[in-house]
């Protein structure tokens, strides 16, 4: 019996049911879904925006030089949240009325790619687009069969945050070695040398990069294999509990929330976040909008520093999981013509410059040096999105986040279970869900 159809709430389970219900075919051009012959040449385009990461002035650039380009058409974004958006999207995509345009998080994209939700990107678009120039982990992230179906949006960070308020003279670390050992001569018992809470995977990820091991790697034969256990993993992994055990105070049990409340009291020395997390303590601690999340910019936020995680090799930064979210058109557009073009213009140099200016790491590397100079936190970003890695790209990877695999493996690595034995374990529950 395959797991992956009995966990009605992973993505992969979701969409094999929907395309199940409603017969949706992975190819192009029939009738029913409104692709092929016949298209319109104007019409009313929905592009689908998660959450308000998107800033208003690419909004309104996005609206206005669509209709501008395409006189008698409309443009209208609809903002989604990420809370339950996989289950939205599935409906939506497979129905008679999808959106045009799609935003989709990065590690959710196999799932739908897999599935036929989206239209094909040819080779030649592809390359007009920007080519080499993406972040090829996200275009990893959205090939199907060599093919692509889903290119970048924009990329988040992690950085190391700090303040010389706690962390004293200490100098920034150069290696991860001297980071791990940084966090051992900051640790007290009230504060941590580096905060993490016992769930929190995300992080544990560079560690097993940097000394050579890997999450899931697809052999010749189609197999997954697992790579926690091997060497280098096990090298990763034990470091990671070294720091988890020997100098966090987070809840060993905990999750990779609310960060800034621990920062602002003064009782972390080094908190690996996404960069995002900056505006939040940069927040004054009595917000007039009783809405605002209460950060700490009177205090220790007014001095609020951070650096690209270090690698092995001195000077160079760690390879970092990469958060961020990839675009495409949707399989069943009912505009498919007018639906790419507000795809160009997404993915157009003008589009990606907004993005960049806001602070958002851009699809196309030669953007970078549109994210404001004089932000170091933004620029600890983009140094340590260079390197940037993503999850497997199988659509059964989404089972293996619903089933919490990684965050019960971690969990054990926080309360001091042998690391041979966790890694043995998370391997073969990995294998088990990959390859069902």
């Amino acid at each position: 019996m395959k797991r992956n159809r009995l966990v009605v709430a992973s993505v992969a389970s979701t969409i094999t049911l929907a395309l199940a219900l409603t017969a949706c075919s992975t190819g192009g051009g029939s009738d029913d879904n409104g692709s092929g012959e016949g298209e319109a040449t104007t019409g009313d385009i929905r592009v689908w925006l998660n959450g308000s990461d998107t800033p208003d002035a690419a909004r309104e650039y996005l609206k206005t030089t669509f209709e501008e380009e395409n006189p008698g058409s409309t443009l209208t974004i609809e903002e989604q949240s990420w809370t339950g958006l996989v289950d939205k999207l599935t409906t939506a995509l497979s129905g008679s009325d999808s959106p045009d345009v799609v935003e989709v998080g990065n590690t959710q994209s196999p799932a739908f790619t897999s599935a036929g939700f989206f239209r094909e990107i040819t080779e030649d678009e592809y390359q007009s687009l920007g080519g080499d120039d993406l972040l090829q982990g996200f275009v990893e992230a959205g090939n199907w069969d060599d093919k692509h179906y889903a290119l970048p949006y924009y990329a988040g960070s992690r950085a190391v945050f700090y303040t010389p308020q706690v962390t004293g003279t200490t100098p920034v670390p150069t290696t991860l070695d001297e980071y791990v050992a940084n966090a051992n001569a900051l640790a007290s018992d009230t504060v941590s040398g580096v905060y993490w809470p016992g769930q929190d995977w995300y992080n544990a990820l560079p560690f097993v990069w940097e000394n050579g091991g890997f999450i899931a790697e697809q052999n010749d034969d189609g197999e997954w294999e697992a790579g926690f256990s091997s060497e280098g993993g096990l090298a990763g992994l034990t470091q990671v509990q070294e720091l988890m055990v020997n100098t966090s105070l987070a809840p060993k049990d905990g999750q990779e929330t609310d960060l800034q409340v621990p920062f602002c009291e003064g009782a972390v020395a080094y908190v690996s976040a996404p960069t995002w997390i900056a505006g939040t303590i940069k927040t004054s601690a009595t917000p007039e909008d009783a809405d605002t999340t209460p950060g700490c910019l009177e205090t220790y936020g007014s001095d609020l520093s951070a650096f690209p995680l270090p690698g092995k090799t001195a000077g160079e930064p760690a390879a970092v999981f990469a958060g961020g979210s990839n675009i495409a058109v949707a399989q069943k557009s009912n505009n498919p013509e007018l639906a790419y073009k507000a795809f160009e213009i997404m993915m157009s140099d003008e589009y990606q410059t907004i993005l960049a200016q806001a602070n958002m790491i851009p699809a196309k590397v030669s953007l970078a040096s549109e994210v404001p100079q004089e932000d170091a936190i933004a620029q600890a970003g983009v140094a340590a999105s260079k390197n940037a890695r993503l999850t497997p790209a199988s659509p059964k990877w989404a089972d293996v986040e619903a089933q919490n695999v990684l965050q019960t493996a971690f969990t054990r690595l926080a309360n001091g279970d042998d690391v041979n034995t966790v890694a043995t374990d998370l391997d073969a529950k990995i294998e088990e869900i990959l390859n069902s």
